[in-house]
């Protein structure tokens, strides 16, 4: 994968909205999907793994504990991992994990909405067939900040510590931000209904439908105190207006400040896609959240 693929649709917890704006398209996410899926991990070194009636794609990276599971944004496979994870295994000897989400890369699509509460299971269902049952480092891009949230809320003394990278985080979702969003997934949704429907624009549709009170619900959710997080927000942000822009970034501040085991680092320059544009800055946070936890 280049250093700088063509700008797919992103990842937060709408990726329709922002396609809209940050001026992604359609086309230009198949493609990286399809690249993403090209060049993603050998066959022999994927678990497949069942849950719910649907398989899920699984890589694993040998080492010790803390095991560092790697978690894509929205629209992403595991392949969004491939520079960062064997370097890692390698700084820090910990078990690394990467994985397809239902719907992305190798694994299965499940029909109907997008539940972060169905990510979740997803995700613990894999980790408890690897045996990975604590002690767990989460390192989440955009979307999969909510999936972090939900789990970590919901299963305590799973999760370690956390890398939230310019994470979809519950400070940000005021409900001035839903009425936006959902206005532009509205209009969107009405596009993409009337084009042939792929596998991409199912997703898209998905992560829209419910988008509204699901989002004032996360609004009101929070990260456990006794999990330290580092947050990594971008120096771009996922948005192009200078007032989006800079509510999300409000939102990763307010996020660090409610406790002090929580750190902030701006990844600059860098898209929204820190994980290819700054990999460095991923893997520093990260190896400082496994120093501390270890």
């Amino acid at each position: 994968m280049s250093t700088h693929p063509p700008k797919r649709f992103r990842a937060t917890a709408s990726v329709l909205a922002l396609a809209a704006l940050v001026g992604g398209g359609l086309s230009a996410c198949a493609e990286a999907a399809t690249s993403a899926a090209e060049q993603g991990p050998s066959p022999e070194s994927v678990h497949l793994i069942s849950n719910n009636g649907h398989e899920l794609a699984f890589q694993v990276i040998p080492g010790q504990s803390p095991a560092i599971v790697l978690d894509a944004g929205g629209g992403l496979d595991s392949s969004e991992w491939d520079t960062i994870a064997p370097k890692l295994a390698q700084s820090t000897g910990s078990m690394v994990i990467t994985y397809d989400r239902a719907g992305e890369g190798r694994s299965d699509e499940v029909p109907g909405p997008w539940k972060v509460e169905d990510a979740v299971a997803d995700l613990q269902a894999g980790l408890t067939e690897l045996g990975v049952t604590q002690d767990v480092v989460l390192v989440s891009h955009s979307l999969a900040g909510e999936i972090a949230t939900e789990f970590a809320r919901t299963a305590p003394g799973w999760i370690a510590g956390a890398v939230l990278v310019d994470a979809s985080l519950p400070e940000f979702y005021t409900d001035d931000q839903i009425d936006k969003i959902v206005a532009a997934n509205s209009q969107q949704i009405a596009a993409l209904q009337q084009q042939p429907q792929t596998r991409e624009t199912r997703q898209l549709i998905a992560q829209a439908v419910e988008y509204g009170p699901n989002h004032r619900a996360y609004h009101q959710m929070s990260w456990p105190g006794d999990v330290p997080a580092t947050a990594i927000v971008s120096s771009q942000t996922p948005f192009d207006t200078a007032e989006d822009a800079q509510l999300w970034k409000d939102a990763q501040a307010q996020f660090v400040s409610a406790a002090p085991n929580r750190q902030l680092v701006v990844a600059d320059p860098s898209s929204h896609d820190i994980p290819l544009d700054r990999p460095d800055v991923v893997i520093t946070a990260v190896e400082n959240i496994v120093d501390q936890v270890r």
